[in-house]
């Protein structure tokens, strides 16, 4: 048992690492590609990519009620809150966006009692209050801003972080009956209509840059790696681990996005910055020793 939520942790957090990290990548392909319609390649090949995995692993089928509950839960996660997220980002700032969606793990703690059953406990709460408090330290919250002007964007974000707390504890429920990567698949496949009518849209009125062999390779990173393997590692976690404990890997994001900023934009590293990492460590260990 003690295995099996170490390995849980270990996906949330290598999901989360690599959200993080592929900020870089992101905004190369952006300046070609519009966001909905990079969106929906992703999840297309995301899709694909699952799909593969099932064909040569021979995984079990699904029912047409488990299709039908995961095709859901991926509109609630790729179709609403991704696009929220893109919306909040386009009319809002970076930092707010960081801050902002920070909140998804004490969303979390609001839905898991009424859809899994999973009461917060004393530990949990704790374990979240020691994380959020680390995530303070390293995204700073005196850089955001809250003017009215960027209200429409900062409500966005929220909206982003409460519809990916819902589709985070609905996957835990999902995946309780149905088999992970084949209905991994089948969410990705929810968020397709909605972000290919957007992208065609986007396309209509914008165009696509020069598709260099750079930015061939950047799509493919995005599709499988942040796409595929990341949402399966992160529905994974959620999956093996109670949605309190597994929802604090989330936390890793800011944490390797300031890492690589430090290794690859020359930016500095604070002290708070090792402070707020030790915190959101001590939050993890908090948790998980109360989920074995």
């Amino acid at each position: 048992m003690k295995n099996k939520t170490l390995i849980g942790l270990i996906s949330g957090l290598i999901a989360a690492s690599i959200w993080g990290g592929m900020y870089v990548v992101s905004k190369v392909v952006l300046e070609v590609i519009p966001p909905f319609s990079l969106l929906a390649i992703r999840l297309i090949l995301g899709a694909a990519t699952l799909g593969v995995v099932m064909l040569f692993g021979r995984r079990s089928r699904l029912t047409s009620r488990q299709m039908r509950d995961s095709f859901l839960v991926g509109i609630v996660g790729y179709g609403v809150s991704l696009g929220f997220q893109f919306v909040g980002t386009k009319l809002s700032t970076a930092s707010n966006g960081a801050l902002v969606t920070s909140a998804t793990p004490a969303f979390v703690l609001l839905f898991a009692p009424y859809l899994l059953g999973e009461r917060a406990t004393w530990r949990g709460i704790i374990a979240l209050a020691v994380s959020t408090l680390g995530v303070a330290a390293v995204i700073d919250p005196r850089t955001a801003d809250l003017s009215s002007a960027l209200f429409l964007g900062n409500l966005s974000l929220l909206a982003a972080a409460l519809t990916w707390a819902l589709y985070s504890v609905l996957v835990r429920k999902v995946a309780q009956s149905a088999d992970l990567v084949a209905s991994s698949a089948v969410m990705l496949a929810g968020g397709i209509p909605s972000s290919v009518l957007l992208g065609a849209f986007e396309v209509n009125r914008q165009g696509i840059g020069e598709i260099t062999v750079g930015i061939v390779g950047g799509i493919l990173f995005l599709g499988i790696i942040s796409t595929a393997l990341a949402m399966f590692l992160w529905n994974y976690a959620f999956a093996t681990l109670p949605a309190a404990a597994a929802s604090l890997t989330f936390f890793a994001q800011p944490v390797v996005g300031t890492l690589l900023g430090w290794l690859f934009l020359g930016e500095h590293i604070t002290p708070m910055f090792l402070l707020g990492g030790l915190l959101i460590g001590a939050g993890l260990v908090i948790s998980s020793t109360g989920s074995s």
